[in-house]
C-alpha cells in the first residue's frame, strides 16, 4: 500500500543523511586522508570510509583516488567539495542567523577604514554601536591601505572605489569626489586654474607618491586625460598634504569626504571642477555572507543609516 507519511519520512532521512556524508566528505578532503578527515570529526576511520564510499556509490562519481599511502581528491571531487563547502558554510549561517535574531551581539568586531574616513565617521558610529551594545567590543583598524579580511579577520571594512570581483558582499553608502583645492589666499596670489594645462603654472602638493612625480587623471574636453606635474613637495599621508594646502602653500589633490570641513569654514575651495573624473563609490564590505553575525549585521544596519544620511558623502 502506498504510504505518503512513509515515503515523506524515508525522504527527509535521506537528505540528513547526505548532509553527513557531505560533511564527512570534506572533512576528508580538507584532512588530506581518511585518518585525519576522523580525528576532526571524532569519529572511527572506517565510519569516515564507508560514508565516503556510500557518496560516491548515491553520485556514481570517483571523489578521491586511495593508494595505501596517499588519498587524492580527483578533479570531480574537488569542485564538489567546493560546492559542498558553500552549501554548508550557507547552512551554518543561517543556522547561527536564526540562533541570534533574538540575541544581544556580543563579541570582538573587528574594523577597517582610510585613515581619514575612520577616524572623521567610523569613530562616532562606533562609540554609538558600543553604548547601545555593552556586550560588544571593537578593533579599529584606520589604514591607508587595503587589508586582507580574510587573512586578518576583518568584520567590516570600509573600501573606496570600484569594487573587484570577489566573494564578499559590500553596501554602498555614498560616492566621493577626486577633487583639486587650494587655500583662498594662495588661490588669490597666483591666480585659479582655467584648464587642465594651468597646472603647470602652480605649486603643486602630492600625498600618497611614491613617484618623483604625479599624474591627474582629469577631464579635457569630455574626455579623459592625465596630467603629469612635478611636486614640488611630496607627503605620505593624506593629512601633510591636507595641513599644506590649508597653510596656503599650493594645490593638492584629495577626496572630497577630506576636506570636507575645511570647505564648509571657507579654508579651502575647490578648482577645476568640470575637470573632475566620475566620483567614486564608498562601500561597506563584510566576509560572512547573506547571513551575517548578530553583531556585524548590528553594526552594518546602523552605519548604513549614518553614512548614507552625510552630506559629505552623497
Amino acid at each position: 500500500m502506498h504510504d505518503p507519511y512513509r515515503q515523506a519520512i524515508r525522504a527527509k532521512g535521506n537528505h540528513v543523511d547526505q548532509l553527513h556524508l557531505i560533511r564527512t566528505f570534506v572533512a576528508v578532503v580538507d584532512a588530506n586522508g581518511f585518518a585525519g578527515g576522523a580525528r576532526a570529526l571524532r569519529a572511527s576511520a572506517p565510519s569516515v570510509t564507508r560514508a565516503v564510499n556510500e557518496l560516491e556509490s548515491q553520485l556514481g562519481v570517483r571523489l578521491l583516488n586511495r593508494t595505501t599511502r596517499v588519498v587524492r581528491v580527483t578533479e570531480p571531487g574537488a569542485h564538489y567539495a567546493e560546492d559542498c563547502r558553500r552549501i554548508l558554510a550557507d547552512l551554518d549561517a543561517a543556522n547561527a542567523s536564526v540562533a541570534g535574531l533574538h540575541s544581544t551581539p556580543t563579541g570582538l568586531l573587528t574594523l577597517t577604514a582610510p585613515v581619514l574616513f575612520g577616524a572623521r565617521y567610523v569613530t562616532p558610529i562606533v562609540t554609538e554601536y558600543l553604548r547601545s551594545f555593552p556586550d560588544v567590543s571593537a578593533e579599529c583598524w584606520y589604514l591607508d591601505r587595503v587589508v586582507n579580511m580574510m587573512e586578518d579577520g576583518i568584520d567590516i571594512a570600509v573600501r573606496i572605489g570600484e569594487l573587484p570581483d570577489s566573494s564578499m558582499q559590500a553596501v554602498q553608502v555614498g560616492r566621493v569626489r577626486r577633487v583639486i583645492c587650494g587655500a583662498p589666499r594662495y588661490l588669490e596670489q597666483r591666480g585659479i586654474p582655467n584648464t587642465p594645462d594651468d597646472l603647470q603654472e602652480h605649486e603643486i602638493i602630492s600625498a600618497n607618491s611614491i613617484a618623483p612625480g604625479a599624474e591627474w587623471r582629469l577631464i579635457r574636453d569630455e574626455k579623459p586625460c592625465i596630467v603629469k606635474l612635478r611636486p614640488r613637495v611630496t607627503f605620505s599621508s593624506n593629512d601633510g598634504a591636507l595641513a599644506a594646502a590649508v597653510d596656503g602653500f599650493g594645490l593638492t589633490r584629495l577626496l572630497s569626504y577630506q576636506i570636507a570641513d575645511y570647505l564648509q569654514n571657507g579654508r579651502l575651495k575647490v578648482v577645476l571642477e568640470d575637470c573632475e573624473p566620475p566620483a567614486l563609490p564608498v562601500h561597506l564590505v563584510h566576509r560572512e555572507g547573506r547571513h551575517a553575525s548578530r553583531k556585524a549585521r548590528a553594526f552594518l544596519d546602523l552605519a548604513v543609516a549614518r553614512l548614507r544620511a552625510n552630506p559629505a558623502l552623497n
